[in-house]
């Protein structure tokens, strides 16, 4: 735990899951740079306060001895919304005093400030201030807070274009905040997301290649078919019958959409902490495989809710990043679940950059690993818990050998 000390007194701080051995806070420099301009210019909190992409619930969690009649987050992250929550429980906020909304959430019809935690993501920002332009009124107090190497001219740019003019403040401790007056009169345009394209002709799984895939705002690779997932289409496991099957951290579900439109009886889970994410598979699944496929989608943490042994493969192309910090911190909770909800002989299929050596991880988790295929860049790691041997497996299932330190 940490402690961040503000205007309103000191709050504790954890991130979600928590973990004594974690390193990162669940705050930082941004954070406090707007905290401390609120308090020092005085700003009128009394009205409806929306706070955008509080990544651990620190700024609410602060704001919420202020006051305010009105205190809503809006959130992409379910890990970010489970913190938030723990946070202001220990901050002793009675259940149900901040509104935690996410972001496909109808927002606030009225909006007297807005504080916007400038998200990794530039589309998951545009596609928000898009939604809450209509809630914001010429007297609105707009500010915004990142890092200095999270805002950019397209960040400003986007602000002005949607909101009104727009300026940044100096630097204090690698952090900027944005100052935006709302301008009744600006004609931003429609909203771009969700995006729809094609998948190429050449995507590498059957039944796929040609069908228009949606893609909500902020989803990882919104505008085009990601490397990583184009290689594991085209390692996708075959005779799979009635096999239950998690695309974790599923992303727009296109590496489940591709197993259901290959093998008609297997039963879907889609899962990821983003709430736009889930949208985009729910949508693409509905679309082109029917409303009668059964499927599952959940919004949560990896298969931390999966009943243990329930699952006979999963899928996963695990992120590497936790907003700006590279860890593989998530990875191995995902692959630390996966074990928990596999069935004995099930399997885990892992795709990652060479060089992330997930093998290595692996083999710790579940005592074996095993390459399935490679190229250059990329490798298809599988992994399974010990217990009854597995069936025998079709050949088309595996290619290559037993991964060792070279791989």
């Amino acid at each position: 735990m940490n402690r961040l000390t503000t205007s309103w007194g000191d709050v504790t701080l954890t991130r979600h899951p928590e973990d004594p051995r974690d390193p990162l806070r669940a705050w930082d420099a941004a954070d406090e740079y707007l905290l401390h301009h609120l308090a020092e210019t005085g700003t009128d909190l009394s009205g409806t306060v929306a706070v955008l992409g509080d990544r651990w619930g620190a700024l609410v969690t602060a704001l919420h001895a202020t006051g305010t009649a009105e205190l809503v987050q809006i959130s992409d992250s379910y890990l970010g919304r489970e913190a938030t929550r723990a946070n202001l429980a220990r901050a002793g906020a009675a259940p149900g005093a901040v509104r935690l909304l996410t972001t496909q959430d109808p927002p606030p019809a009225r909006i007297d400030v807005l504080l916007v935690r400038v998200p990794k993501s530039l589309a998951l920002l545009e596609d928000q201030l898009h939604r809450l332009a209509p809630a914001v009124h010429e007297g609105t107090v707009i500010v915004g807070t990142g890092m200095v190497k999270e805002i950019h001219t397209s960040t400003l740019t986007l602000f002005e274009r949607i909101l009104g003019p727009t300026r940044t403040s100096l630097a204090v401790k690698k952090a900027r905040l944005i100052h935006t007056t709302p301008d009744p009169a600006a004609a931003p345009g429609p909203n771009p997301w969700p995006l729809r394209y094609a998948l190429p002709a050449d995507t590498p799984a059957p039944g796929l290649a040609g069908r228009t895939v949606a893609n909500h705002a902020g989803v990882f690779c919104a505008d085009r078919l990601d490397i990583g997932t184009r290689f594991l289409l085209g390692h996708l496991p075959t005779g799979l019958g009635h096999a239950r099957v998690a695309d974790l951290g599923c992303g727009n579900g296109v590496v489940g959409l591709a197993v259901a439109l290959a093998e008609p009886d297997a039963e879907l889970l889609f899962t990821d902490e983003s709430y736009q994410a889930v949208a985009s598979a729910e949508e693409n699944f509905r679309t082109h495989a029917g409303d009668d496929r059964k499927a599952v989608f959940t919004v949560g943490d990896g298969l931390a809710d999966a009943p243990a042994g329930s699952l006979d493969l999963v899928l996963n192309n695990p992120p590497f990043h936790s907003h700006q910090a590279t860890t593989d911190r998530t990875a191995r909770r995902m692959f630390s679940e996966a074990r928990r909800a596999l069935r004995p002989g099930g399997e885990l299929w892992v795709v990652g950059n060479r060089h992330l050596g997930y093998h290595v991880t692996l083999r710790r988790i579940f005592g074996n690993s095993e390459l399935v295929a490679s190229d250059p860049k990329f490798v298809v790691v599988g992994a399974g818990p010990r217990g009854r041997p597995p069936p025998p497996t079709p050949p088309s299932r595996r290619r290559g050998g037993r991964c060792g330190p070279g791989m």
